[in-house]
């Protein structure tokens, strides 16, 4: 939750300047904003830590605390790096390290688990992860030299960093609330569970959920980099960007629907099978979570053009209104049917509806730019 917020989310503004020079004046902005939070985290565990791990009921962390604001500036570098690489659309670049850092880190708690299996293991190795991919992702742009230094094309910014700050202020000021919220939002299921049904019910959603997230990950977010520069060179150029959001969600909705679909129509039986027995109920909630994930899978275009498109103040209220009715949906499941199944079942189902709505905001306000444009160029040609 914090290492999505460390930078105040300026490295996602590294997209969208026309020049290389003010997108390296973002990507420093992001450093220098995501070291100042993580020594300001770090001061305030120093002071509070204790007292804040004992209000969580997470005092058993205590000894790994400091790691925090570690974790934090290295996901700042992970994301300025993975933002340059978009921005210069070396996607194959990107593809490796994901994959050679997941190779890697993976094989690494495999064999922890068998010499040393402690969650001190699982911990640093989680956290030396993130930074590894920085330094894959710097030394990848450095061998392939994706700025034009000769030209000095990347190393003068036009902007100061203070000028680019407020250029950008969106970002700090309503992306970085609403991906907090959207970071808690997900985590709500986990709390609420563990609270109220027991750790056992927690587990089901856990694993039900990362097996759904794989084709979000692998195939939507990959997506989501590509189609991001894309949109946002259409709209400097005039282009419909109505129809690419609309094409590229109709494409993943295609890709996505039948995966999904057996899930939706067997997916006790298939967790079950695959894991064993005692997991069919995770199956279960497999069943509802398809229909709300299928959603967050498809919504990656229209997610990816709001920067672009300047909503992010409706997206915050949008993530406001979303939040709001998955707690609603957590506790009518607990308080009225004292059913996890039905709790998750509401989650889902809310969840739904709110990314749909989401979609044809988007699409809604991406035909609004396109008529504008339209309009630009026949006021220009006459």
């Amino acid at each position: 939750v914090m290492g999505s917020v460390a930078a105040m989310n300026y490295p996602v503004a590294i997209v969208l300047p026309e020049s290389d020079a003010d997108a390296v004046g973002l990507a420093r902005l992001s450093i220098y904003v995501g070291l100042v939070i993580s020594l300001m985290v770090t001061a305030l565990l120093y002071i509070f830590g204790t007292e804040i791990l004992h209000l969580l009921n997470a005092a058993e962390i205590v000894d790994f605390i400091y790691l925090i604001p570690v974790f934090m500036f290295f996901s700042v570098l992970s994301m300025v790096s993975g933002q340059w690489l978009i921005r210069k659309k070396m996607f194959s670049l990107t593809a490796k390290v994901t994959s050679g850092q997941a190779l890697v880190i993976n094989a690494i708690k495999a064999g922890l688990g068998f010499i040393h299996p402690t969650a001190a293991a699982l911990i640093v190795t989680t956290t030396s992860g993130v930074f590894l991919t920085a330094v894959m992702m710097f030394f990848g742009m450095r061998k392939k030299q994706s700025c034009d230094v000769e030209k000095s094309s990347c190393s003068s910014p036009a902007l100061s960093p203070w000028q680019l700050a407020k250029r950008h202020h969106d970002f700090p000021l309503l992306r970085t609330p609403q991906v907090l919220l959207n970071s808690v939002s997900h985590s709500l299921p986990i709390i609420v569970l563990a609270a109220h049904f027991g750790p056992a019910s927690a587990g089901f959603y856990t694993i039900a959920s990362a097996v759904l997230g794989m084709p979000m990950v692998l195939i939507g977010s990959s997506v989501m980099q590509v189609f991001y520069p894309r949109i946002n060179e259409a709209i400097h150029r005039g282009e419909d960007a109505k129809s690419l959001i609309i094409r590229a969600t109709v494409g993943l909705a295609l890709s996505g629907a039948v995966p999904f679909l057996v899930v939706i129509l067997a997916g006790p039986t298939l967790f079950g099978f695959v894991f064993g027995n005692e997991w069919t109920v995770a199956g279960t909630y497999a069943q509802w979570l398809s229909i709300w994930i299928f959603f967050q899978y498809i919504n990656k275009p229209a997610v990816a053009a709001i920067p672009a498109l300047r909503l992010q103040g409706g997206l915050l209220i949008y993530e406001l209104f979303s939040m709001s009715t998955k707690v609603l949906a957590l506790y009518l499941g607990y308080k009225f049917f004292e059913s996890d199944v039905i709790a998750i079942a509401l989650f889902s189902l809310f969840g739904a509806i709110a990314y749909a709505w989401l979609i044809l905001w988007v699409i809604f306000h991406s035909g609004q730019l396109s008529k504008s444009s339209e309009k630009n160029e026949l006021q220009k040609t006459s």
